[in-house]
């Protein structure tokens, strides 16, 4: 119920952490590097980082007063590094808990919470982010467009909300594979094309009259507000992907 940010080098135990945060109901955004983090922290400004120290470019303690610098978003510290004279210096450095590798998917999640509840942070997590007349309700994972419910697969809601997070912002499909899907070493494109037809019939528009999905060509997707709000497209006048049928388990 959370905007987190994972910084962790680590593809598998990066994928594992987000489906784990995610299955709690939170929506989680990673940086494989310190300077990544760092940038994705200032920019995206998450509700709460879970910061991994061994880092390839930047050591994480040193990410961590970087952070502090510019930002007061809290940080719990997941590494491997289990010295206790190195857990004080970080605590010192403005950490707000440190959680030693290897640990459960429900302890993190726990002091998440006590985080957040301490701080009275994540509060505004509990506001719908809105784009437009889209409103996407990241806790009871529910979406309404202009006022009207939308019926979204688990996959069309965390691409959406995925994209609702950097309004205006070109996002590749790489990056939409490997955020998204989990997939960092890449995958099928025409993945993401399917759900993004998906989206865009449930949307009421077309890629050739976009409204919110608007296609970069070789570069990526952008979710927008629209100018105007036309009537709706019938799905069948999508023609950019015609999956034949959705099972339940589609997405």
């Amino acid at each position: 119920m959370a905007h987190l940010l994972v910084v962790e080098d680590d593809p598998q135990l990066r994928g594992a952490l987000v489906r784990a945060l995610r299955d709690k109901g939170h929506a989680v955004a990673t940086a494989p590097s310190g300077m990544a983090g760092l940038d994705a922290a200032v920019t995206h400004r998450p509700d709460l980082v879970v910061l991994d120290l061994g880092l390839p470019d930047v050591d994480g303690s040193q990410v961590l007063r970087m952070l502090r610098a510019v930002s007061d978003v809290p940080v719990i510290v997941a590494t491997a590094r289990d010295d206790e004279p190195e857990m004080v210096a970080v605590l010192e450095d403005g950490a707000d808990d440190y959680i030693v590798k290897p640990f459960g998917a429900a302890q993190l999640d726990a002091r998440i919470k006590a985080v957040l509840r301490r701080l009275g942070a994540g509060e505004a997590a509990e506001e719908p982010l809105r784009v437009g007349g889209l409103a996407i309700d990241q806790a009871s994972r529910e979406v309404t467009l202009d006022e009207r419910p939308l019926d979204l697969t688990p996959r069309e809601f965390d691409l959406l909300t995925y994209l609702a997070h950097r309004p205006g912002q070109v996002v590749s499909r790489r990056e939409l594979l490997a955020e998204v899907w989990q997939q960092p070493l890449g995958g099928a494109d025409k993945t993401v094309d399917v759900h993004l037809s998906w989206l865009r019939r449930k949307l009421g528009e077309t890629a050739q009259a976009p409204r919110y999905l608007h296609t970069v060509r070789t570069v990526g997707v952008k979710l927008t507000p629209p100018e105007e709000s036309p009537a709706p497209v019938p799905p069948e006048a999508d023609s950019e992907a015609k999956p034949a049928s959705r099972g339940p388990g589609a997405g």
